[in-house]
């Protein structure tokens, strides 16, 4: 969604920690081999704002829902300290062999662990006092409410969670589609949710942040 003017956007990439040649390789890779599905993948400042986030909030323990290629992944993991963990969720085999050769390239398959699967399974097999620090959400969009539902109970007081496309595309205004009216309905439930302070960002498709009280 181009919530800001071409030249605008050219500037926030500038003034923004750049991409290592990791992340570069694997955003000309995705864009090159897998078009169109492409468009999935995160955007570079999106990935930095996660990198910052997982800092700021002193994560050690991190959920991934919804990995494709790696670069959200990639992102959050290197915001963990040496020890800190992140359990990616995801069921293409395809897209996250791509994933896996650039954590490695990285660094990082210490820190992550992929577990090809539906993410609610997934979800639903992890211990369920609150241990998560760390969430971040970026898969099918009906799924988002059962997602959330799973993780906030394993989410500790003052732990994070992040959701992607929360605007749709400025759809939210008006739904055309069950994932329109998914991300909507959702918006409205998250911020009366007593359980979370929530705040929706203009990043990229929507950003929401939903700290658990």
């Amino acid at each position: 969604m181009d919530i800001v003017a071409a030249e605008i956007n050219d500037y926030l990439l500038a003034h923004s920690e750049p991409a290592d040649e990791v992340l570069r390789d694997l955003a000309e890779l995705t864009r090159r081999d897998l078009a169109p599905q492409s468009g999935m993948q995160i955007s570079h400042d999106e990935g930095e704002l996660l990198t910052m986030l997982v800092r700021l909030t002193g994560a050690k323990q991190a959920v991934e829902v919804g990995t494709f290629t790696g670069y959200s992944s990639i992102c959050i993991a290197r915001g963990l300290p040496d020890d800190g963990h992140l359990l990616c969720c995801d069921v293409s085999k395809e897209y996250t062999s791509v994933a896996r050769d650039h954590w490695a390239r990285a660094g990082l398959t210490d820190r992550i662990e992929l577990r090809i699967a539906p993410a609610v399974e997934t979800l639903r097999s992890l211990r369920t006092e609150p241990y998560l620090d760390f969430a971040f959400i970026d898969a099918d969009k009906t799924g988002y409410p059962a997602y959330v539902e799973e993780i906030l109970p394993r989410l500790r007081t003052g732990g994070l969670m992040v959701l992607d496309n929360m605007l749709r595309d400025g759809r939210v205004l008006a739904p055309e589609n069950d994932d329109d009216r998914a991300i909507d309905t959702l918006n409205e439930a998250l911020v009366a949710d007593h359980r979370v302070d929530v705040v929706l960002l203009p990043v990229r498709d929507g950003v929401s942040l939903a700290r658990k009280r």
